[in-house]
């Protein structure tokens, strides 16, 4: 069943068209990956099903509904979640903020909101420092809060933007073990990347370029041709072989390379 559709899809921030005419659909209980190069619209398209940006043409329905309509049951983690390091706030506190939106105005916590932000502090390894200030933490740790935060909303769809970039082992095992129970609950977990290998274990995938190249399984999506259409010069041929060459969020000096049989449809 799919949770999110779009139709005709596109999206413009002025006159720079930054997702062309594109049809995808995001299933239930199943982890999507949004794969494509630098700029080819990975956080445009998540921006427009949490219903941020408005489309220039085209639908994006979520739960049956439009984006608007639907924001309450969206979560969605930004790449870059910020937050004034001047202000006095514990890890608690910044995760308790996701149940601002079904508070009301006056942000009431009862039960069933301590015990969501104590679940949620739990499944990311984060009750030891749940009083901790968050200037205090990690990179990897901070990664963790702002996906508590995001757990601890009501939602039936998880959009998290590159959530795995840069961790330590101990913060990717926590948070992957996360997105697994979410998609275990029904929910659809969205994930966008530049890890090839991370996309050929996912459910579901949008191969972009600019708009969608392909949406669909792995093994149908990330085929040598649609790859070598989405990446063109970093796709490399070498004896046979293709040579996928993203160095996005690479260490430096280090090669990301997975190699695809030409012609190849079966990964």
């Amino acid at each position: 069943m799919s949770l999110i559709t779009a139709s005709g899809l596109s999206v413009r921030y002025g006159e720079r068209v930054a997702l062309e005419r594109s049809d995808f659909s995001i299933p239930a209980g199943a982890r999507t990956a949004v794969i494509g190069p630098n700029g080819s619209g990975k956080s445009t398209l998540l921006s427009a099903v949490a219903g941020l940006v408005e489309p220039a043409s085209g639908t994006v329905t979520v739960l049956g509904l439009t984006p608007h309509e639907a924001s309450s049951r969206v979560a969605y983690v930004l790449q870059s979640a910020k937050l004034n390091e001047a202000l006095p706030v514990t890890v608690r506190e910044v995760v308790a903020m996701g149940r601002y939106s079904s508070l009301g105005a006056f942000r009431v916590f009862g039960r069933t909101d301590r015990e969501a932000v104590d679940s949620a502090l739990d499944r990311l390894s984060l009750t030891s420092l749940a009083n901790r200030h968050l200037s205090e933490l990690s990179g990897g740790q901070r990664q963790r809060v702002f996906i508590a935060q995001g757990l601890v909303q009501e939602h039936s769809v998880l959009l998290l933007d590159e959530p795995s970039t840069g961790l330590d082992l101990v913060s990717e095992a926590a948070i992957e073990s996360a997105l697994e129970e979410e998609r275990g609950d029904g929910c659809a977990v969205v994930v966008t990347t530049h890890d090839l290998e991370e996309a050929l274990t996912a459910d579901h995938v949008i191969l972009l370029a600019g708009r969608v190249v392909a949406c669909g399984p792995p093994a149908e999506v990330l085929t040598a041709s649609n790859l070598s259409e989405a990446y063109r010069s970093r796709i490399l041929e070498v004896e046979g072989r293709l040579l996928l060459d993203d160095s996005a969020h690479r260490p430096a000096g280090e090669a990301h390379h997975v190699h695809l049989e030409r012609g190849s449809t079966d990964l």
